[in-house]
C-alpha cells in the first residue's frame, strides 16, 4: 500500500510537536526511518496545508468587473495560501487585489 503526502504529514507533525526524536518516534510507531527522514525534508519545503475538517465553512461573495487597468500584460498569476491559484489574462487593479485579500482573510 502506497502512504500519501497526508499520511507522512500527519507523522512529521506528530514529531515535531512531541519533540521527541525522529529514530524514536519511527521505531514506536513502526514506520520507515530512511522515509520519514526523507518526508521531513520534503515537508519542510512546502507550507502545511491546514486540515479542512477543523476549520469552518465560509463563502466569499466576489463579483467580477472590468478592470480599470489598460497595462499591457501576458497574464498573472495568482497563488493562494490555500493551494488556490488563479489566471488572470492581464493584471488586477490595486483595489482587486486589496478586496481579494481582505475577503480571503474573512473566509479563514
Amino acid at each position: 500500500m502506497k502512504k500519501t503526502r497526508e499520511f507522512w504529514q500527519g507523522h512529521v507533525d506528530t514529531v515535531k510537536r512531541e519533540g521527541t526524536s525522529t529514530s524514536a518516534y519511527a521505531k514506536r510507531h513502526g514506520v520507515s526511518l530512511k522515509s520519514l527522514y526523507r518526508w521531513q525534508r520534503t515537508l519542510k519545503c512546502v507550507p502545511a496545508l491546514p486540515t479542512t475538517a477543523n476549520l469552518p465553512v465560509a463563502f466569499v461573495s466576489l463579483r467580477v468587473a472590468e478592470s480599470a487597468v489598460d497595462a499591457p500584460s501576458s497574464g498573472c498569476s495568482l497563488m493562494l495560501g490555500t493551494g488556490l491559484r488563479l489566471e488572470m489574462s492581464s493584471l488586477p487593479s490595486p483595489d482587486w487585489l486589496a478586496t481579494l485579500m481582505h475577503a480571503a482573510q474573512g473566509a479563514r
